[in-house]
């Protein structure tokens, strides 16, 4: 049964562990050794080894595509269909044009935003189908305007990866698909292989091979951020439903095992409704033993003074997913500082932002929303500056840009300034 607290102290609240990758560090480094020097060959044998898939090709034929759309039902495809849509016109908003100016004299200063060549994306396996996630990662990639995104998945005990997540690989827009998961995935998107071509970017969530080959990579390529276990903090008054805060509670608990929820409430009253509504509505979950064990290990139900106390409790503790079930939710969202995404009122369940809505639902866990954000098209460019000075500009800026250049004991950059001052005193251009 999750438990009730009066007392408590605020990095208690959730139980945040740093990941101790030590113990898979070295076979980690290993996958990532040999698919960098022996390429397809390696990988090849690491997804027989690991997902016991032994086919010739590793990307997904069309063929394949056009299996996989056809086992689905239209109503799915309709839904998919619907949230990339709203996905679209969410992320479309994100898009930056850049600015010049001009100062006086002619000097020209600048910004240009241009898209990366190559974006990985990650989509893993596991117990679930992630289609929604290939959505959301594929999608702020096609509009940034990347124009070659490679995705790679694992595929299933058949061989053959998931149509649900092939159908929105095609809607997305993926230009191409790999069925390759794990470490492996990761280190051939980085390196790249005779097959998969190597990314500027990898994102997309995963187990924790996954994240630690993204660690590892950070640097030969860019990686969107390290995931740690699902988190939902759902700050609710007294007139809030039990029902709805239980069942949102619930709806992280049963990712994982290791996934936190917590109950943030000024009302005696509704945290003891929540704490029984609780136990009713797992007994009728399909993952009610992932759903359990997360809620006895990392839930909490806190009872605090006020819904303002609440609010500085979430901003100290930056949650992935963070529900404000109360009166008036958009006079308290300028109050709100740390939180990877924000559902505000009684009807706005994380769900929506999960499959729907179209805000992305790859977001920074583990107090990272501190210093970071949800996955945007941001990711997906790169930003330049640019300087254009005229030869009389220069000479003004010159006198300065010497002195300083010397002051840290840098001559060569302060002599690139003086020969051009030396060669206008010639005469020269």
């Amino acid at each position: 049964m999750i438990k009730i607290y009066k007392d408590y102290k605020t990095q208690d609240i959730l139980s945040r562990k740093i990941d101790d990758y030590g113990e898979y560090e070295g076979t980690v480094k290993e996958i990532l050794k040999n698919v960098a020097s022996r390429g397809d060959a390696a990988v090849k044998e690491y997804c027989q080894k690991f997902d016991g898939f032994s086919g010739q090709s590793l990307e997904v034929s069309e063929d394949e595509f056009e299996e996989a759309e056809a086992a689905l039902s239209e109503d799915f495809k309709k839904v998919v269909r619907a949230s990339a849509a709203n996905i679209a016109f969410f992320h479309e908003k994100q898009v930056k044009t850049g600015f010049e100016t001009e100062k006086e004299g002619g000097v020209i200063l600048g910004q240009k935003y241009t898209p990366v060549a190559v974006a990985g994306v990650y989509v893993p396996g596991g117990t679930a189908s992630y289609p929604s996630t290939v959505l959301m990662d594929v999608i702020p990639a096609k509009i940034a305007g990347v124009r070659n995104i490679i995705m790679a998945t694992p595929v299933k005990a058949d061989g053959k990866v998931k149509p649900e997540i092939l159908y929105a690989a095609r809607v997305a827009g993926a230009d191409r698909v790999f069925k390759v998961g794990g470490a492996q995935a990761i280190a051939a998107l980085a390196y790249g292989t005779e097959s998969i071509p190597k990314a500027d970017v990898i994102v997309g969530p995963g187990n924790i091979f996954v994240a630690l080959a993204k660690k590892l990579v950070y640097g030969i390529v860019n990686v969107d951020m390290i995931a740690g276990p699902s988190e939902i903090l759902v700050i609710a008054d007294g007139r809030s439903n039990p029902v709805f805060v239980a069942a949102d509670l619930l709806s992280q608990a049963e990712h994982d095992k290791l996934a936190s929820a917590v109950l943030v409430t000024d009302s005696e009253a509704l945290a003891e409704a929540v704490q029984i509504e609780i136990e009713r509505q797992l007994c009728l979950m399909q993952r009610q033993e992932i759903a359990r064990a997360s809620i006895e290990n990392n839930g909490k139900i806190i009872i605090c003074e006020s819904i303002e106390k609440a609010i500085n409790i979430a901003n100290e503790i930056a949650p992935e997913h963070l529900e404000l079930c109360v009166d008036e939710p958009m006079a308290y969202l300028d109050n709100i500082k740390n939180a990877g995404s924000i559902f505000l009122g009684r009807y706005t369940p994380e769900a929506l932002g999960d499959y729907y809505a179209g805000p992305n639902h790859t977001l920074p866990t583990n107090g990272a929303a501190k210093f970071s954000s949800p996955l945007s098209v941001d990711d997906f460019v790169k930003k330049s500056s640019y300087i254009r000075y005229t030869q009389g500009e220069l000479l003004k800026a010159a006198e300065n840009v010497i002195r300083f250049a010397e002051s840290e004991g840098l001559f060569g950059h302060a002599n690139s300034v003086k020969v051009r001052v030396e060669a206008a005193a010639k005469g020269d251009r």
